[in-house]
């Protein structure tokens, strides 16, 4: 086994996402960000030339006007990574696609396409669509309720590693001597005929350098993470502390090993924001600065209305009880974190202003300080187990730029990241192993002498 490094990814959120609805008026960032390749290219390469291992561009399916600026108007994930892939070598490149609103087999071949794009470079981040307005997007009534949602995406992700090994390594023999172009005994149909879906196949693309795309998943439930623990190579979270972090590890790691599957098969990953500056003093008095100006009362109460299936709360009075009967239209939605939210206002009867400002009082963030704090708390929580890796919030450029600037040459000089790149693809980046065809596995297994094989 190869010494355990930290893993790093970037998340821009352009002219700013959930928590930052003013981000936009910074005046290093263009007004038209979102949908500015060239914006997006620049932090890229800036991310590349600090030896990260992927950007991660996260994607919904609905918007409301109040929607973070960043949502009302965004580039498409696959369109943008492929534009990515042309302006970077060694870049992951990791897009957010879920499964309950697109086809299992136009979205194996636009990921099998990116991957052979990039040369091996692509990432899918599975996720169900917790928004219950998007179904109103795709013709539906209504949304998938929760234990549908989890279901379709097992057997999605099932279907879609199906789909990526249609064709053998070997298929295409392309012999101009002999006139074999393809060797058709490499091709094989799927024939899936599950609960949710039936695709018969074969896919119409080969695989790349890496096999097939690195699945990522994030999911904080019970049921999310069974999800996380069986398909997950790459685990994307949240967690407010080391010893939270730890807890995580720990649970998503042994679901895992119990079904089979070794702790290096996967890469915990949680989303951090980072403030650097001279002294932890100012660091502090910075993020604190940040916190005023990016976001304010309204977009608090916005995004919390988010998890509860952008339930009006406007129709409530702010200085009455917070009103728990909006947890039942969290039900198709958010649930984990709509039924925290109603959980920590009745244990402290608060009022619904209440409940909104203490979504609003968080204490210090955990990687906030000069570079060396920053770089010690990484090292912290790398050794401690509690992640593998972070992917850090790309939000004013000047905060992203100490980071990579100062905190990522203290990191090298640790030995706790990487100074040049260990592989051409995401995967050899990541210390995953490829994944072999399942028909190349098969025909070796039904070739063993019968002595080896007992």
């Amino acid at each position: 086994m190869t010494e355990r490094k930290i893993k790093l990814g970037v998340i821009p959120y352009g002219v700013g996402g959930p928590g930052s609805y003013e981000l936009w008026r910074d005046p290093e960032i263009p007004g038209d960000a979102s949908v500015d390749i060239d914006w997006f290219a620049r932090v890229a390469r800036e991310a590349e030339d600090a030896r990260f291992d992927l950007v991660f561009i996260v994607d919904s399916q609905f918007i409301t006007p109040s929607s973070p600026p960043h949502y009302l108007n965004r580039l498409e994930p696959l369109t943008l990574l492929s534009a990515l892939s042309a302006t970077t070598t060694h870049l992951g490149l990791v897009g957010t696609a879920t499964t309950s609103f697109n086809s299992p087999f136009n979205l194996a071949r636009r990921f099998a396409s990116l991957d052979l794009i990039s040369r091996g470079r692509a990432g899918w981040n599975v996720v169900t669509s917790g928004d219950p307005g998007a179904a109103g997007n795709f013709g539906l009534e209504e949304h998938f309720d929760y234990a549908t949602r989890y279901g379709r995406a097992q057997e999605y992700v099932d279907l879609l590693r199906g789909l990526w090994d249609s064709y053998e390594d070997d298929a295409f023999v392309r012999d101009r001597e002999s006139g074999v172009f393809l060797d058709a005994t490499r091709q094989h149909a799927l024939h899936h005929d599950g609960e949710y879906f039936k695709v018969a196949g074969p896919l119409n693309i080969s695989r790349s350098a890496q096999g097939q795309p690195v699945v990522f998943q994030a999911g904080d439930s019970d049921a999310g993470r069974d999800l996380g623990a069986r398909i997950g190579e790459g685990i994307f979270t949240f967690a407010p502390s080391v010893q939270a972090g730890q807890a995580f590890y720990d649970d998503l790691k042994g679901r895992a090993r119990r079904l089979g599957r070794r702790d290096e098969d996967v890469v915990i990953m949680p989303g951090i924001t980072t403030v650097v500056a001279d002294t932890d003093a100012e660091a502090r008095e910075l993020e604190q600065h940040y916190r005023e100006t990016d976001h304010g009362f309204d977009h608090s109460l916005s995004d919390m209305s988010r998890s509860f299936g952008w339930y009006d709360f406007r129709a409530h009075d702010l200085d009455a009880p917070f009103p728990a009967e909006a947890l039942k239209h969290a039900e198709r939605s958010f649930f984990t974190q709509a039924q925290k939210v109603t959980q920590l206002a009745q244990e402290q009867g608060l009022t619904l202003r209440e409940t909104v400002l203490a979504s609003r009082r968080r204490p210090t963030g955990e990687f906030v300080g000069s570079a060396a704090t920053v770089a010690d708390r990484l090292q912290e929580w790398f050794e401690a187990r509690a992640a593998d890796g972070f992917n850090i919030d790309y939000s004013h450029p000047a905060t992203f730029r100490r980071f990579t600037q100062e905190v990522v040459p203290i990191l090298q000089e640790r030995g706790l990241f990487r100074t040049e790149y260990e592989a051409d693809t995401l995967r050899g980046n990541l210390g995953l192993s490829i994944p072999e065809n399942r028909h190349t596995a098969a025909r070796r297994e039904a070739e063993r002498p019968v002595e080896d094989a007992v």
